[in-house]
């Protein structure tokens, strides 16, 4: 076993600051979440609402973002370490079609959600930024 020594680039900021940004996303798709349920009078605990199924649109694009968010995360951030540029724009790229997402599912119905497919290209990126950070961490290249 050998020991790696890793240093920053102080590009890694990028990384942070879409890290950052990432937080802000969820923090706006939830509180769209807290006003649907308002509006659509839906009480906590209820998940979705078996009355109100435009409330269901909003929850889910909230929900499914969650879902993919910690592999996100990984990613950004593993993918950063080695390509920092390359991975915070993909991040950014992912950020950007979340709303995309979110606001296709709100206007009920479901397919609109498609308006965020874009996304899966900085996903991509993603993965590829982080394979070549193992490889490389591997010396395999």
């Amino acid at each position: 076993m050998s020991v790696v020594q890793l240093s920053l680039s102080s590009d890694f900021g990028y990384v942070v600051l879409v890290a950052l940004g990432s937080v802000v996303l969820l923090e706006y798709l939830g509180i769209k979440v807290g006003g649907a349920r308002k509006k659509f009078n839906v009480q906590y605990p209820t998940m979705y609402s078996d009355k109100e199924p435009l409330f269901n649109c909003y929850q889910r694009a909230h929900q499914n973002t969650l879902e993919i968010y910690a592999a996100f995360l990984m990613l950004l951030i593993f993918g950063g370490l080695q390509h920092p540029c390359l991975s915070a724009i993909a991040g950014t790229i992912w950020i950007v079609s979340r709303f995309f997402y979110a606001h296709g599912y709100y206007s009920g119905n479901p397919a609109g959600r498609h308006r965020g497919a874009f996304g899966y290209i900085g996903l991509v990126i993603l993965i590829g930024t982080t394979i070549s950070f193992a490889l490389h961490l591997l010396k395999w290249i």
